[in-house]
């Protein structure tokens, strides 16, 4: 009787014997969604760290808002692009003071506000940081995020997470649901104390008292009178800048050069 020889080329082929790192079906699979989300924290802090980034200045907003737009619009699109500049000039996002970089723009990465921030900091001549979301319809990140603070994740609460851990300040403009979402779950984490409180500023108070009213919620007992000193306005740029110096933010007045 003849000998049948194991099928080598089978066994070479087979899952099994692929290398672990390099298996997207096993990567991929609900089994390994833990050490996703512990690949998509590590690779960006691994980033973050490589580039001195030892705090961040988060500007939220509408993607919708472009600079040609309506006049209200591009008001908020200039003012934006104005604040990126003057955090990043006067923020210590030029500087590398012992190898760190303080008050670096950070957004969600794509267009309108977050374009807007980002190329104030292009602008100036300094970094900035996009935490892209992969979506069902696809956006591209904004071309001003310098490339390798380029970020994309898949889980909006990892991407959360570094939005949220190296925050000096929160600039929100106007934006939709996605504005909101971030901003309140930026409030609550200071509200409950699960957060350092940092300081957070509303663009266009019109704008925010006309779509929350902050005042009812108050009233309904829903919070706290001391809850609305979370956050205070600003209807420029400079405005908003000001109000984070007067909270204590860092100001480097002269980047170092190293």
């Amino acid at each position: 009787m003849t000998e049948k020889h194991p099928d080598m080329e089978a066994l070479l082929a087979s899952p099994a014997y692929r290398l672990a790192a390099l298996d997207q079906d096993f990567l991929l699979s609900d089994a390994q969604r833990g050490l996703r989300f512990m690949l998509e924290y590590e690779k960006a802090e691994q980033a973050l760290r490589d580039w001195g980034v030892r705090s961040t200045v988060v500007v939220f907003g509408s993607a919708r808002v472009r600079e040609n737009g309506d006049p209200q619009h591009a008001r908020w699109y200039n003012e934006a692009r104005k604040f990126g500049k003057i955090c990043s000039l006067e923020g210590g996002a030029l500087d590398r003071n012992g190898g760190q970089r303080d008050n670096v723009i950070a957004t969600g990465g794509g267009p309108g506000i977050m374009e807007a921030a980002c190329r104030g900091a292009h602008d100036a001549g300094a970094p900035s940081i996009g935490f892209n979301i992969t979506l069902p319809h696809e956006q591209l990140p904004n071309p001003y995020t310098t490339p390798e603070l380029t970020f994309r994740f898949h889980y909006f609460a990892m991407r959360k997470m570094h939005l949220a851990m190296r925050a000096k300040a929160l600039v929100v403009f106007p934006g939709g649901f996605g504005t909101l979402d971030e901003l309140f779950e930026i409030l609550t984490l200071h509200q409950t104390g699960k957060a350092t409180n940092i300081p957070v500023v509303l663009f266009d108070e019109k704008y925010w008292r006309s779509i929350v009213n902050f005042d009812a919620l108050v009233e309904a007992g829903m919070i706290e009178e001391r809850d609305l000193s979370l956050f205070s306005f600003a209807e420029t740029g400079e405005a908003a800048w000001a109000h984070l110096l007067a909270r204590g933010i860092a100001h480097h007045t002269e980047p170092k050069n190293t």
